[in-house]
């Protein structure tokens, strides 16, 4: 799984008061390459969670030097994974922005800016389980390696399901580095 030519894109972003008038938000990036690590973290007032799961990737993709890379995203973000894996966003560019239910897409600003990079570069995008704690039983885990399985192919391994465990982990400990500085 870790092929030295291989970009690996970890995110995460949480809101602390989601649904409140006032809140907090907080988006994490883990980028790595190779050897080479860059985290990333910022922070915004009155926001969305969905909003910061997309800032999280955004804010990555803006962070890369060149084009034609390819590169594997992780995120525990259905709605941001089943966007690009389930191909919402053909539909809502040929309804015109619209849903099936004829109502405008959430959040169509930082749609419309992450788009532009799936042509600039070859992504696959996983899906991985949020907030699990590796100290938890081993039957437990077990468990959700089985659902990542479900979730991504059979092509991760245990310690690679439990890496990519651990890096969306450090996203979300980034994600509330973000939040913590604007309280």
């Amino acid at each position: 799984m870790y092929d030295d030519k291989i970009l690996r894109i970890y995110t995460d972003g949480g809101c602390a008061g989601n649904q409140s008038e006032e809140n907090l938000g907080g988006w994490g990036a883990v980028l790595e390459y190779g050897t080479a690590t860059k985290e990333l973290f910022g922070c915004e007032r009155n926001t969305t969670n969905n909003r910061m799961e997309m800032t999280a990737l955004l804010r990555a993709f803006e962070a890369l030097k060149k084009d034609g890379q390819t590169i594997r995203v992780f995120s525990d973000s259905s709605y941001l994974m089943d966007c690009f894996r389930k191909g919402w966003y053909k539909n809502w560019r040929k309804n015109g922005w619209k849903t099936a239910g004829k109502k405008p897409v959430e959040n169509q600003d930082l749609w419309q800016a992450l788009l532009p990079y799936l042509d600039r570069h070859d992504i696959s995008f996983f899906r991985v389980k949020g907030h699990v704690s590796l100290n938890s039983q081993e039957a437990e885990l077990r468990k959700l390696y089985t659902k990542f399985l479900e979730w991504n192919g059979p092509e991760f391994s245990y310690e690679d399901f439990l890496y990519v465990t651990e890096k969306n982990n450090r996203c979300d400990a980034l994600a509330n580095e973000g939040i913590d500085s604007l309280r």
